[in-house]
């Protein structure tokens, strides 16, 4: 069956998801056009979301915390003016919320703060992304997406998941019209967290985060969302007679690396299963946990 078809029908195939609360983060700034489309996903399909992310762009700050202080400018795209206060959000969207600060500061927020305000508690998942840009391999240490998505499941306990996309660059969450990427990328990361939350809780392991990666979207291939498979990896390379088995996929005791996956022609997804505290590759235990909770999309890499 091709690609298509077979992620289609695959996506026909999965379970309905019950609407939970679910925080939202990045290390690309709360106005990017990533995490607003992403948001408008997760919303049309019924679940309650509040973004709590930087008032600026902070790529590449991976777990650095600090206090929120006031701005002396506006924040990026001027979607905040300048001498603002440390944290403030959209008047009209009180669920769009900036902190002056960086990733893992802002999703810290809204779990303590903004959580209980919203869902009277804390959210049942973090979602960090879509990212502009990959984080594959050892980027997953210095990206401020996957610091967001760690910090929440290792420090709070709380099920993460973190998304970055090969395709974009900065965009104001005003453009006149979203990118085609931005619109993939948001539907298939909707796909993948209702299928999760179809799973049953709870939805990962303790301490366990998920990392996805999404090849790039262009106008003659992989401008579809049923074009793409997801497919279970591994953050880093493994070494020969040093690291353990994977869990068995596919015939193989050896799960492909995300970024070849990614690097794969044919519109694949990877999919890593980490350990929250030191964002290393799980054991072959966890990641047939994930394997089973995914059963449905997870398809060959061919």
């Amino acid at each position: 069956m091709h690609l298509n078809a077979l992620a289609a029908s695959l996506l026909l195939s999965l379970p309905v998801a019950q609407a939970i609360n679910i925080i939202s983060s990045n290390d690309d700034g709360w106005a990017e056009i990533n995490i607003r489309t992403f948001y408008d996903a997760l919303s049309s399909a019924g679940h309650s979301v509040v973004i709590s992310a930087p008032a600026d762009n902070k790529s590449g700050s991976g777990s650095l915390d600090a206090p929120p202080i006031s701005r002396t400018q506006s924040c990026e795209f001027d979607s905040c003016p300048a001498d603002s206060p440390a944290v403030g959000f959209n008047a009209s969207s009180p669920q769009f919320n900036w902190v002056n600060s960086y990733p893992v500061t802002s999703i810290k927020y809204g779990i303590n703060t903004l959580s209980p305000q919203f869902f009277n508690g804390p959210p049942d998942l973090a979602v960090a992304g879509p990212n502009v840009g990959a984080n594959l391999g050892m980027t997953t240490m210095v990206s401020g997406t996957v610091g967001a998505a760690t910090y929440a499941a290792h420090n709070v306990g709380i099920p993460a998941i973190a998304f970055s996309g090969s395709s974009g660059s900065q965009t104001a969450w005003n453009t006149p019209s979203v990118p085609l990427y931005s619109q993939i990328y948001a539907e298939l990361s909707r796909n993948l967290t209702d299928s999760l939350i179809a799973s049953g809780t709870p939805y990962l392991p303790n301490d366990i985060w998920l990392n996805v990666n999404f090849p790039e979207v262009n106008d003659t291939s992989c401008n579809r969302a049923d074009d793409f498979g997801f497919v279970l990896s591994r953050i880093y390379d493994a070494v020969p007679g040093v690291t353990p088995d994977d869990v068995e996929t596919c015939g193989n005791r050896r799960l492909p690396t995300e970024s070849t996956v990614v690097g794969t022609p044919g519109c694949y997804v990877s999919v890593s299963v980490g350990t929250a505290g030191d964002k290393q590759d799980a054991n072959s235990t966890i990641q047939g946990v994930i394997s089973n909770k995914l059963s449905r999309m997870l398809i060959c890499l061919s």
